[in-house]
């Protein structure tokens, strides 16, 4: 197999599984054959690529469409994109596997499982991309997949959340695409190492703050972050939770990795450039974990809670990328891959609580660690590594930020992280307790499905893993930060 095809095999291979699997949506059983059919050979095609890229002997880019550089459909094979690839496989693997009891034949001929591949297609795209017009592509073409996921079921509250959600991304395209015309107007190519380039050479002026000011915003937008941050829990909360769990995983972090993209590969704000955004990225990332932790110790609903932690853990990695070092680059791809897997997870075993005790209210949840002890042991695992208890990832993550933090001179940054994770541990034990360890207050419980508890355990695992062994990881992340800051 070439390089090039193997380089686009993790976009083709969803949009095709999609194709396939709409055609056959009237065929409920076709069409979650071909969906588990297209994500087993999606994840074998990242991680491929992963092993190929990383290999010591890079991947060229590829273009295609017949047009040059810097204007055709433009891939490349680059760190931190390739790292993240297989993450999202690993992902929508569960995801599917989790499915198998959540997601019934009517969603089934809704078109579930062709607009969860177009979305995953899309998301790889945008990390696998060579382009800045491309990117917005991408973002819109899993905005697309992604309101059609949100109405599923055509009921009014997903309606609702839909058109929240479809305002604020419609405002945030907006903002992106202005901002991509003027990175083309000033440098002349919408090739990111082109465009970085160009800007490494000029001294920065009004063109290419308003330029930067757009981005930010934009992607701000699409990252959940505060102050843009009260669509995210008003719409995530009317999603199946299957849905949920790809959206909590996966969108959010496609709208950091942009930021790590524009303002590290392009603008340079590790080597100096675009400097006057720097302070403003640490308000931000202050001021989404606070309001954000605040907002989750507020919540008795499960969704309502785990989307504000999808928000706040989102902050953490802002924090990396506004210590503007190479360390922070790295401690925010390093928080990227952890949030990525145990957020995805934190959602299915949400999922997996409501179909025991019939409620997303934790106050009437309970008596799981007794009933389904294998349940509260995989639960305890993103559980705990959300908190940031060692030896789980989310220990090595938050320690990795803080210590930038320290390192790079803005320990007030660092102990706003502090003191978000150390309440973190307070909201999510009470979670654990609450829905495990005390005695339910349902009449009715239901057996957990072994399709949810193989989801969970395939996460949890992975979890795991990274706890016990995180040096890999790390230096993943520091290759990446060196290659974002080679760009520019």
């Amino acid at each position: 197999m070439s390089d090039a095809v193997l380089l686009i095999l993790p976009v083709l291979l969803p949009f095709a599984g999609a194709t396939l699997a709409l055609v056959l949506r009237r065929h409920a059983g076709l069409a979650t054959a071909t969906g588990i059919a297209t994500t087993a050979l999606l994840t074998l095609a990242s991680l491929a690529l992963f092993l190929r890229a990383t290999d010591g002997d890079p991947l060229p880019a590829t273009v295609f469409g017949g047009w040059p550089q810097g204007f055709g459909i433009g891939f490349s094979a680059s760190l931190p994109g390739v790292l993240l690839v297989p993450v999202v496989a690993v992902v929508t693997l569960a995801t599917a596997i989790y499915a198998l009891a959540d997601i019934g034949p009517r969603r089934r001929r809704a078109g579930y499982d062709a607009l969860t591949l177009a979305m995953v297609g899309a998301v790889n795209g945008a990390f696998l991309t060579d382009d800045l017009f491309n990117l917005y592509v991408w973002f819109e073409l899993a905005l697309l997949a992604a309101l059609g996921l949100l109405t599923i079921d055509r009921r009014s509250a997903q309606i609702d959340g839909a058109i929240r959600y479809a305002a604020f991304a419609m405002l945030a395209a907006t903002f992106i695409l202005i901002g991509v015309a003027m990175v083309y107007g000033i440098t002349g190519t919408l090739e990111v190492r082109s465009a970085a380039q160009a800007f490494a050479d000029r001294p920065t002026d009004a063109a290419t703050a308003i330029a930067a000011a757009l981005l930010l915003g934009g992607f701000v937008l699409k990252s959940g972050l505060v102050p843009f941050h009260l669509w995210l829990p008003a719409s995530y909360h009317t999603a199946p939770t299957t849905v949920a769990a790809v959206f909590a995983g996966l969108l959010t972090k496609m709208g950091f990795f942009a930021l790590l993209l524009i303002f590290v590969g392009v603008f340079g704000v590790t080597g100096g450039g675009a400097g006057q955004l720097v302070p403003l990225f640490g308000v931000i990332a202050a001021a989404t974990m606070l309001v954000c932790i605040a907002g989750a110790l507020a919540q008795t609903d499960m969704r309502r809670l785990l989307a504000y932690h999808v928000i706040a853990q989102v902050g953490y990695m802002m924090a990396g990328l506004a210590l503007a070092t190479r360390e922070g680059v790295a401690a925010a791809v390093f928080y990227m891959v952890h949030s990525i897997i145990v957020q995805a997870n934190l959602f299915l075993g949400a999922g997996l609580i409501r179909r025991s005790s019939g409620s997303w209210d934790l106050t009437r949840t309970g008596g799981l660690m007794r009933r389904e002890p294998l349940f509260a042991l995989l639960f305890a695992v993103p559980v705990l590594s959300l908190a940031g208890i060692p030896p789980f990832s989310g220990f090595w993550a938050k320690m990795i930020v803080i210590r930038a933090s320290l390192d790079g001179g803005m320990a007030w940054l660092g102990a706003v992280a502090l003191f978000t994770g150390l309440l973190t541990i307070v909201s999510m034990t009470t979670f654990w307790s609450d829905a495990c360890w005390k005695q339910s207050r349902s009449a009715t419980q239901r057996r957990l499905p072994t399709s949810g508890l193989v989801a969970m355990a395939l996460l949890s695992g992975t979890t795991v893993a990274i706890g016990l062994a995180p040096g890999w990881l790390w230096a993943l992340a520091e290759r990446s930060a060196q290659t974002l800051a080679g760009l520019s």
